[in-house]
């Protein structure tokens, strides 16, 4: 059991952690239970502590923060609401250790709680239920537990890709892929016992297939995505390919029919695929030139093959089977990103220390077998210093819990190249420290940095500094800070812009999905100012027009792509008399006679009638009902897409910063943009 004393120093040395939460209270509300929750069910944390009475107070010179005591006056009655709510308010009781501690001369309270036996868990708010009710400890940060969470909780002995797959048997076996495997498991070990076996017992051996009552032969997960036959994985499992997508430029288009450059869909066996996806983008790159000493020229790869070979393997053996997505390799002009399904299971914290936490153990034995992979959690370490010996920028990689998923970036521009060293040349000025320069490169290629992508540009930085880096950067106007919490991150500025690059055309500019760096940044043209500011649309004909409060944009061009610059103009607020005005008559009068207090019903039936007229945004539901936005859509609009009353207007991308609702699906926007071109021929 920590003191006080200790728990404020590890605090101003290095923030909220993992184990260590900071409150300001009072009392014991919702946020407290969240963490009380969250520690007892992380996997391998070994529980935590809440230290209450703890205030952040400002910023040290060297970026550290500084947290100071604030007396808790009723620590008493803290303590007792607290056990209270630990005994009654979820599906098992709790009992955390309390010490109440006077700290320079104020009283502080120390709670301790324990990481529950994996018999026990998941804990979560009995009111709520699963997932909703249960949280995991995330970085420094609590989080809902999502539906893949479930199943790392309850998962028996057998792990997915240990688990039979109906309507399967030995004719779905690719004959190549396992002799592929023999060849790469001979290199390797001529002397291992499994090639000794014949076909079946050696499937056998790697769990692939499993022997049935009747004794015939089922495949597993890790038999059928490893060894399959392409026609057999397109039967069962017809989401598990691999998109390779080029896109011409450094943003990625919502335009559809100008978005790609090249595309290639990749089915196969994974134990065939590695070498397929990565001479798809090796392929694609641009070779340098280079003399050797005997004067016979060669042309290299940009990118070191061992590197982009470790990411495809990682998003292969790592991905979450249990979400019906494709891999997406994406090549921009400047980059390489691989998205898969699944959050990483390692904390980001521990990123490059020795030891793996498997998804799919199965799969990935075979793969460190055959070389194929690194299962030692070395990996990563290995790719930065690949890249280092490159002169390439770090690889970096961000994990989003929320999302499920996983994106690892390959940066393909040489840190010191004359571009760059040039281009940073103009900031000379400014004295900027060489981590600083890094991270001016990687927001110019990428658009956007956080706390975490800013620490991997070197391995070295702590938090506190990569804290104070950052915010000496927005001071001098390079960077722009975006978001609040675990969610703030940084785009570049137009005074860089202005110094060293012309501004990109400002089209309609989206990312692939929600949740990595590039996806957090506004689509072009529009702006965001905080958490609490809003943003809809209204469609007046072939004219699109945002609406936000006190938001601004500049001049509409209108065309095939909308293009915005020039002089500033306030953005038209949006006004309930306005969208009610263009309701139908009974449902105006419906909306206009409801009571301050509706029943559920009824407030449900006149949101989907609403969302059969047209696609309502959140905002535009908010205003005609005159309902509190974060209930409306957490609890009612929530619900009604559960049940398939309502569908998301763009389904593609559940998270796009335009999204609306509507009650057919018909009306989503891909299908009626593809209507209205039909319409046009």
């Amino acid at each position: 059991m920590k003191t006080a004393k200790e728990l404020f120093e590890l605090l101003n040395s290095f923030d909220e952690d993992r184990r260590i939460e900071a409150k300001s209270a009072s009392a014991v509300g919702k946020s407290m239970m969240e963490t009380v929750c969250a520690f007892s069910n992380e996997p391998g944390l070994r529980g935590g502590y809440l230290l209450l009475g703890a205030k952040r107070v400002g910023m040290a010179d060297d970026g550290k923060p500084i947290y100071e005591p604030e007396n808790i006056e009723n620590s008493d009655k803290i303590e007792s609401d607290l056990v209270a709510m630990c005994n009654s308010m979820f599906n098992i009781h709790i009992r955390p250790i309390i010490q109440v501690e006077e700290y320079q001369g104020k009283t502080v309270v120390v709670v301790k709680i324990e990481e529950l036996p994996v018999s026990q868990k998941p804990v979560y708010f009995a009111k709520r239920g699963l997932p909703e009710g249960a949280f995991r400890r995330i970085g420094p940060s609590d989080e809902k537990c999502s539906q893949e969470d479930m199943y790392l909780f309850y998962q028996s002995a057998d792990t997915y890709d240990s688990c039979v797959v109906d309507d399967t048997d030995l004719d779905d076996i690719d004959e190549n892929a396992l002799g592929f495997y023999r060849r790469l498991r001979k290199e390797v070990n001529p002397e291992s016992e499994e090639l000794s076996l014949d076909d079946t017992d050696l499937l056998r051996a790697l769990g692939a297939i499993k022997k049935t009552k009747e004794g015939g032969y089922q495949l597993t997960y890790t038999g059928l995505l490893v060894f399959g036959k392409q026609m057999s994985l397109r039967r069962l499992v017809p989401s598990f390919r691999v998109d390779y997508i080029r896109i011409s430029g450094n943003q990625w288009m919502a335009d559809g029919n100008n978005r790609f450059e090249q595309t290639i869909d990749m089915r196969g066996p994974l134990m065939l695929m590695v070498n397929k996806a990565c001479s798809a983008v090796m392929d694609d790159l641009p070779k340098g030139f280079e003399l050797k000493d005997s004067l016979q020229a060669s042309t290299p790869a940009i990118l070191p093959n061992k590197v982009l070979r470790e990411a495809i393997v990682n998003a292969f053996i790592h991905r979450s089977n249990r979400v019906n997505q494709p891999i997406q390799i994406i090549r921009y002009s400047n980059r390489i990103e691989i998205h898969n399904p699944g959050y990483s299971l390692k904390s980001p914290e521990l990123w490059g220390e020795p030891g793996s936490e498997l998804r799919n153990p199965r799969i990935s034995e075979i793969f460190h077998d055959t070389n194929l992979a690194e299962t030692k959690g070395t990996g990563m370490g290995a790719m930065r210093r690949l890249m280092k010996e490159a002169g390439l920028m770090p690889p970096t990689f961000e994990s989003n819990h929320e999302a499920n998923k996983f994106t690892a970036r390959l940066l393909l521009h040489h840190f010191l190249s004359k571009e760059n060293m040039a281009w940073l040349s103009m900031f000379a000025e400014y004295n900027l420290i060489n981590e600083q320069k890094l991270a001016l490169v990687f927001v110019r290629e990428v658009g956007a940095i956080d706390n975490a992508t800013y620490r991997q540009l070197d391995t070295t930085i702590t938090h506190a500094r990569a804290r104070l880096d950052i915010h000496k950067l927005c001071e001098l106007g390079f960077l722009l800070k975006k978001g609040q919490g675990r969610n703030t991150y940084y785009i570049k500025t137009e005074k860089v812009v202005s110094l060293g690059e012309m501004l990109p055309p400002k089209g309609e500019m989206l990312p692939p999905q929600h949740g990595t760096l590039c996806e957090m940044l506004p689509p072009k043209g529009e702006m965001f100012h905080g958490e609490d500011e809003k943003n809809g649309e209204m469609f007046h004909g072939k004219q699109e027009m945002f609406h936000g409060k006190d938001e601004k944009n500049g001049e509409m061009f209108h065309g095939k792509q909308e293009i915005y610059h020039g002089e500033e103009k306030i953005y038209q607020a949006l006004s309930r008399d306005s969208l009610i005005a263009e309701l139908p008559k009974e449902l105006k009068g419906q909306i206009l006679g409801m009571k301050k207090w509706t029943a559920k019903e009824e407030m449900n039936q006149l949101i989907i009638s609403l969302c059969s007229l047209r696609p309502y945004s959140i905002d535009e539901l908010e205003l005609i009902l005159q309902r509190d936005q974060k209930s409306l859509k957490g609890h009612k609009i929530k619900a009604l897409l559960e049940s398939k009353q309502l569908f998301y207007w763009i389904p593609e991308m559940i998270r796009h910063p335009q999204q609306k609702y509507i009650a057919n699906p018909s009306m989503a926007r891909s299908k009626t943009k593809n209507n209205n071109k039909n319409d046009h021929k």
